[in-house]
C-alpha cells in the first residue's frame, strides 16, 4: 500500500508539476508578457539559470544523500520511518520552509550576501521564465536542501516528495505574471478567505511585491516579504507587508544587463558592466535610482485594486498608481 502511494505521489511530482510549468508557460507568452524586455542577455540569463544548476546541483545532492550522510549518519538510516505521514509532512514542510525563509532573508540583510542573489531579482519582469533564475553558487548552498535531504535518508522520504510537490506548485504560482489571486481581493464575499491566504501561503500580490523595483509606490517591499512556500514566517518575524496590488516595475532600479555569465557565477567571473555591483571595482550594495516611464511595467495590464474592491478590509487600504 505503501509503494501504490509512493509511486503515485512521485508520478504527480514529476508529471503533474511539470505539466502545470509548461500550462504557466505558454499562456504567458500567449498573452506576450514578457514584450521587449526579453532580450537575448536576459534570455541566456534565465536558460542558463535553469539548465547549468541542474547539471551541477543535482550530482552534488545525490552525492551527499548516497554517499556522505551514511558516513555523518552510519546505522541511522529509515530511522524516522515510523513518524505518521502527517507528522512527517508536517516536520519536512517546516524544516525545509522555515530554514530557506532565514537564508532568503540574509541575503538581502547582509550586503556582501545580497550579489549571490542578486540575479533573481535583476529580471524586470515575473513569470516562468525567471523563477529558477538564480547564482549557481546560491542555488548550491541552498541549506534546506541538504537539510531535507538528511530528512528524507532518515526515513521522512514520502512526506518530503509531497513537500516538494506542493510547494514547487505554490512558488510557481507566486512568481507567474498571472495574478490569479485578485478575484479574492475583489469580491467582497472572498474577502475572508483572502486573508487566511495572503497570510499563510505565497501568492502573487505578496511576492511580486518583494520583486518590485522600489518600494516608493507603498506597494513594492523587496525588503521583506521573504517567505518562499509559506508567508506565514513574514507575519511572524516582522516582515510582512501586503498592499493586494502589483507593482508597476520589476527588477533593480539600477540593473543595465550584466552578462549572464557573471550573473550564474559570480565572483568567479565578474560584470563588464561599469559601476554594477557584479563587476570588480562595483559597489557592495548600489543605491536605486529612480525610475522612469518605460521601466513602468504590469502583468496582463491588470487594473489597480480600488478602494471598494477591499470593503471590509480596513487594514488594507489601497494606495492608487498613477
Amino acid at each position: 500500500m505503501i509503494e501504490t502511494i509512493k509511486k503515485i505521489i512521485e508520478n504527480l511530482n514529476g508529471y503533474g508539476f511539470s505539466v502545470l510549468v509548461l500550462f504557466l508557460g505558454i499562456l504567458e507568452f500567449s498573452f506576450g508578457l514578457y514584450k521587449n524586455r526579453w532580450n537575448k542577455n536576459e534570455k541566456w540569463v534565465d536558460i542558463a539559470c535553469f539548465t547549468i544548476p541542474r547539471l551541477v546541483i543535482r550530482p552534488v545532492v545525490a552525492y551527499y544523500g548516497l554517499i556522505i550522510l551514511p558516513q555523518l549518519l552510519p546505522g541511522l538510516k529509515d530511522t524516522f520511518n515510523w513518524v505518521p505521514f502527517f507528522w512527517g509532512f508536517i516536520i519536512i514542510a517546516v524544516a525545509d520552509d522555515l530554514t530557506q525563509y532565514w537564508y532568503h532573508r540574509l541575503h538581502h540583510e547582509v550586503p556582501w550576501l545580497w550579489r549571490f542573489h542578486r540575479t533573481h531579482h535583476s529580471a524586470s519582469y515575473m513569470g516562468m521564465a525567471m523563477a529558477s533564475r538564480q547564482n549557481l553558487i546560491y542555488s548550491l548552498f541552498f541549506s534546506q536542501t541538504y537539510l531535507t535531504t538528511a530528512l528524507v535518508y532518515l526515513g521522512l522520504g514520502i512526506p518530503a516528495i509531497m513537500v516538494r510537490a506542493i510547494k514547487g506548485t505554490i512558488t510557481t504560482l507566486a512568481h507567474s505574471s498571472i495574478p490569479w489571486d485578485k478575484p479574492f481581493y475583489q469580491y467582497r464575499i472572498l474577502h475572508p478567505l483572502a486573508w487566511v491566504l495572503e497570510r499563510t501561503i505565497s501568492t502573487p500580490a505578496t511576492h511580486h511585491a518583494h520583486h518590485a523595483a522600489t518600494t516608493d509606490d507603498g506597494i513594492g517591499y523587496y525588503k521583506g516579504n521573504f517567505g518562499n512556500m509559506f508567508f506565514l514566517w513574514d507575519v511572524i518575524f516582522g516582515t510582512a507587508h501586503i498592499s493586494r496590488q502589483y507593482p508597476a516595475a520589476y527588477g533593480i532600479s539600477h540593473y543595465e544587463g550584466d552578462q549572464w555569465y557573471a550573473q550564474l557565477l559570480w565572483p568567479i567571473f565578474k560584470s563588464k558592466v561599469p559601476g554594477s555591483e557584479l563587476a570588480a571595482d562595483g559597489p557592495v550594495v548600489k543605491a536605486d535610482v529612480p525610475l522612469q516611464e518605460h521601466q513602468l511595467y504590469r502583468p496582463l495590464k491588470a487594473d489597480p485594486v480600488t478602494k471598494e474592491d477591499v470593503q471590509g478590509t480596513p487594514d488594507l487600504v489601497p494606495i492608487p498608481i498613477k
